[in-house]
C-alpha cells in the first residue's frame, strides 16, 4: 500500500471513528481499535501497544488526575462539597431578578471546585434547579441554567484537558505548571462563561420564561435544603487545594518551589479528614474509589486517544493533516474549534474529540505560528463549549431529569449562547 493510498484509508478510519464515537459506542474501544487498525496497515502494530503502555504511567497524567478525583470523592464522603454549593447558592434566594446568570455563575464556581460537570451538575442541580422553579423559572430554564454552568470544569486545575496539555508542553521541552495553563485559559474562557450567562438570560426574557411559572395542579416544587445549616470551615475545604496552588504558584512567587496538585490534593482531604472527623478508613477508601474511578473513566479514554493519535501518525495521516493546515492559518482556527465543538454536540462528550486533537495537532503549533498552550487551551474549550450545548451529554440528562424536561429542551435554549461563545474562540485565534 502507498503512502497516499493509507493516508486515504486513514481518512476513512477517522471518519468511521468519528460516526461510532458520535453513534455512542464505547469511546474507549472505538479509538483503540481504530488506532490500532492504522497501525496494523502501517506495518506498525506494536506501535500502538507501545503508546497504550508508555501512557498509563504517564508521570503528568496519572498523579494529577488521580489525585483530584480521589478527592472529589472525599468531599463527598463527608460532605464538604454540600456545604460549598449551599453557601454559594445562599445569595440567589435574595436576588430574584438575575437568578438565572446567578445560578450559571454559581454552578461554574462549584465546578472549578470540583471538575467533574456531571458530578456538579447533580449537587448543584438538586439544590439550584427547585430554587429557581419555585421563584417561577421555567423548569426548562432552571435546567439549562446549571447546564450553562458546567463550562466552569475549564478553569478546574484537575480537569482532563488542562492535564493533558501540561504533558504535551513537557514532551515538546515546555515544563509548564498547571496553573499557568490555567492563567492562560482564564482571558478566553471567562468571557465565554460571561457570553453564555448573558445570553441565556436574554433567551429566557424572549420566551418569558424568567418568571411566572406555576407547577401544574396537583405538583408542588420541593426546594431542598431550605434549612441546611452551612459549615463554612466545611465549605472552604473544596478550595483549599485551589488556593494554594495559586498562592503556592510561580505566578505569585511566594515559595521557593511551586506545589503540585497530588501535593494540595493530599492537603486539601488532611483537612476534610480535621474538618469533619470522619472514620480515616472511609476516608481511605473513598479516596482510593476515586482515584481507580478517575483512571477507568478519564484516564482510560486519555489512553485509549493516545493509542488512536498513535495510529494516525503511523499511517501518515497527522503529517498530511500539518501540511495542509501549514497551507492557511484559518483552516487550523476553524478546525481547532469546529472539529471539537462538533463532535461533542452530537457525541454528548467534550473529550475524544479534543483529546484526539490536542495529542495529534496541537504540538506542532509552531508551524501554524502559534503556541502550543494557546492552540490546546482553544481546543479544550471548543470541546467544553460543544459538550454543554449536547442533548446526550451526561451533565444535560442530569440536569433534565431533576427538571422532569426533555434533555433536548436543554440544548436548544444553551445553543445560541454557546455559539457566539464559539464564534469569539474563532475571533480570540483570527485576530
Amino acid at each position: 500500500m502507498d503512502a497516499t493510498t493509507m493516508i486515504y484509508a486513514g481518512g476513512v478510519i477517522v471518519f468511521l471513528t468519528a460516526v461510532a464515537v458520535i453513534m455512542r459506542y464505547e469511546v474507549r474501544l472505538v479509538l483503540i481499535v481504530s488506532g490500532t487498525t492504522m497501525a496494523i496497515l502501517a506495518g506498525k502494530p506494536l506501535g500502538a501497544v507501545d503508546a497504550f503502555t508508555a501512557q498509563m504511567i504517564h508521570s503528568s497524567l496519572v498523579p494529577v488526575i488521580c489525585t483530584a478525583m480521589g478527592f472529589a470523592y472525599v468531599l463527598k464522603l463527608t460532605g464538604c462539597d454540600s456545604h460549598l454549593i449551599h453557601m454559594l447558592v445562599k445569595p440567589l434566594r435574595k436576588v430574584n431578578k438575575i437568578l438565572i446568570p446567578g445560578a450559571v455563575f454559581v454552578t461554574a464556581a462549584a465546578n472549578v471546585a470540583v471538575a467533574s460537570a456531571a458530578g456538579c451538575s447533580a449537587a448543584v442541580g438538586a439544590i439550584v434547579i427547585p430554587i429557581l422553579m419555585a421563584a417561577g423559572v421555567h423548569p426548562a430554564m432552571a435546567a439549562t441554567a446549571v447546564m450553562a454552568g458546567t463550562f466552569g470544569s475549564v478553569l478546574s486545575p484537575g480537569n482532563a484537558h488542562t492535564v493533558v496539555l501540561m504533558g504535551i508542553l513537557k514532551d515538546a521541552g515546555q515544563p509548564t505548571e498547571v496553573m499557568k495553563i490555567v492563567a492562560g485559559m482564564a482571558p478566553i474562557a471567562i468571557p465565554s462563561i460571561l457570553i453564555g450567562a448573558v445570553t441565556l438570560t436574554i433567551v429566557a426574557f424572549m420566551l418569558k420564561e424568567n418568571a411566572g411559572y406555576v407547577p401544574p395542579e396537583g405538583e408542588s416544587v420541593i426546594v431542598s435544603g431550605e434549612t441546611f445549616e452551612v459549615n463554612y470551615l466545611k465549605a472552604f475545604v473544596p478550595v483549599f487545594p485551589l488556593i494554594l496552588l495559586i498562592v503556592g504558584s510561580s505566578l505569585v512567587g511566594i515559595f521557593e518551589k511551586d506545589i503540585s496538585v497530588p501535593q494540595a490534593m493530599f492537603a486539601g482531604v488532611i483537612l476534610a479528614f480535621i474538618v469533619s472527623l470522619k472514620n480515616p478508613q472511609e476516608i481511605t477508601k473513598s479516596f482510593f474509589n476515586g482515584m481507580g474511578a478517575a483512571y477507568g473513566d478519564i484516564i482510560g479514554i486519555i489512553i485509549a486517544g493516545v493509542v488512536f493519535t498513535s495510529g494516525m501518525a503511523a499511517i501518515g495521516l497527522t503529517k498530511a493533516l500539518i501540511d495542509l493546515m501549514a497551507a492557511s492559518e484559518t483552516v487550523v482556527n476553524f478546525a481547532a474549534i469546529l472539529g471539537p465543538m462538533g463532535v461533542a454536540v452530537l457525541s454528548g462528550s467534550g473529550d475524544a474529540a479534543t483529546v484526539a486533537f490536542n495529542n495529534a495537532i496541537t504540538p506542532h503549533a509552531a508551524t501554524f505560528g502559534m503556541g502550543i498552550m494557546e492552540l490546546g487551551n482553544v481546543a479544550s474549550l471548543a470541546g467544553s463549549l460543544g459538550r454543554t450545548m449536547s442533548p446526550v451529554a451526561g451533565a444535560a440528562i442530569i440536569c433534565a431529569g431533576l427538571a422532569k424536561v426533555n434533555p433536548m429542551e436543554i440544548a436548544k435554549r444553551n445553543a445560541l449562547g454557546m455559539a457566539l461563545a464559539g464564534s469569539f474562540l474563532i475571533a480570540t485565534l483570527m485576530f
